[in-house]
């Protein structure tokens, strides 16, 4: 059993991520397909959905491959083709996730590329951007409009999110998620 990791797979900046690591995965491995083997992405964004569509030809190369994909953000979750990019993603049956506190910080310190020393000052990471973002995957998957809107203008500005919830988001979202995202929505909800 190998527990390789591979960083920094994005060197090559005309294609995402995601086709960089499995053309390096192909290019690399000897790997057959009927060799089991299951993957764990840590990602800033998630895959737009041309690299969901590439990800799912891949995976239907080689069934044996399982991959569970932890997120921080959702690469322009409005767009109607990226949402539905990662719904096909999931109903093929990988696992896509926001990111918890515990996977954000195991992210920063096994992957980042920060000077020594300097490892306990990563970005914080406030739980209400994981609930947030946890809940418009939620929409995502169930086929329901967008209920969060992101502003931010420029790099150093701050983040605003705007939480708009419809009927159908009442109907068919569970409602602990519903009720302990509100509750952290009764705070400030604008960060750096």
């Amino acid at each position: 059993m190998s527990h390789r990791i591979w960083r920094n797979t994005s060197t090559n900046t005309t294609k995402h991520v995601e086709v960089n690591f499995i053309e390096k995965f192909i290019s690399e491995s000897t790997f057959s397909p009927s060799v089991s083997c299951a993957i764990t992405w840590f990602m800033s964004w998630s895959p737009c959905w041309e690299c969901c569509k590439a990800v799912r030809e891949f995976l239907s190369q080689h069934p044996r491959v399982t991959l569970v994909i932890y997120v921080s953000r959702l690469f322009h979750h409005m767009d109607q083709q990226n949402r539905q990019g990662l719904r096909d993603l999931i109903l093929s049956g990988v696992t896509v996730q926001i990111m918890g506190i515990s996977e954000y910080e195991h992210c920063w310190r096994n992957f980042v590329d920060y000077p020594p020393g300097e490892e306990a000052t990563y970005p914080r990471y406030p739980p209400l951007w994981v609930r947030l973002y946890a809940l418009e995957l939620h929409c995502i998957i169930l086929s329901l409009p967008p209920c969060l809107k992101i502003s931010r203008r420029h790099q150093r500005q701050k983040t605003l999110f705007s939480l708009s919830l419809k009927k159908c988001h009442y109907q068919m979202i569970p409602p602990h998620i519903l009720l302990t995202t509100i509750e952290l929505m009764q705070s400030s909800v604008t960060w750096q």
